[in-house]
């Protein structure tokens, strides 16, 4: 498919560069001081990896195979307004670093709507405070 803007060939998004990015973005993830304690829960990070990929099929690709419910997900996970904030960042970098950057942008874009969907619904909850992540623009 061409790009866009340059009409130059530009691969197309596919379900294995969802794959490096998911993976991408949790090698990252595992690893920072703010994100990191949040995945501690994580028994089985190959079955973690097949779930997180199909939300992002579905999501960029409209596959419709991831099944679950994000919300229900992170409900009961300790996470602050910056923990998505910093989602966002991590996510933007692996975005930018595994995809064509029209694909990058999608992805980016899908992740703020997600992070400001879920920030709004969790910290809505009595007793948590609601701030709306930073875009990771």
């Amino acid at each position: 498919m061409p790009d866009t803007m340059t009409g130059e060939a530009n691969p197309a998004l596919t379900p294995e560069a969802i794959a490096a990015l998911v993976r991408r973005f949790y090698d990252a993830a595992r690893a920072d001081p703010v994100l990191g304690p949040s995945f501690a829960g994580v028994a089985d990070w190959e079955e973690h990896f097949e779930v997180i990929e199909r939300f992002w099929a579905s999501a960029l690709l409209g596959t419709k195979s991831y099944k679950g419910n994000p919300f229900m997900a992170h409900v009961n996970l300790d996470l602050t307004p910056e923990s998505f904030t910093r989602w966002l960042a991590l996510f933007k970098d692996a975005a930018d670093a595994v995809l064509p950057p029209a694909y990058a942008e999608q992805a980016v874009a899908k992740a703020n709507h997600m992070a400001r969907s879920l920030t709004a619904g969790l910290f809505t909850i009595p007793g948590r405070k609601y701030q709306p992540p930073a875009y990771a623009e």
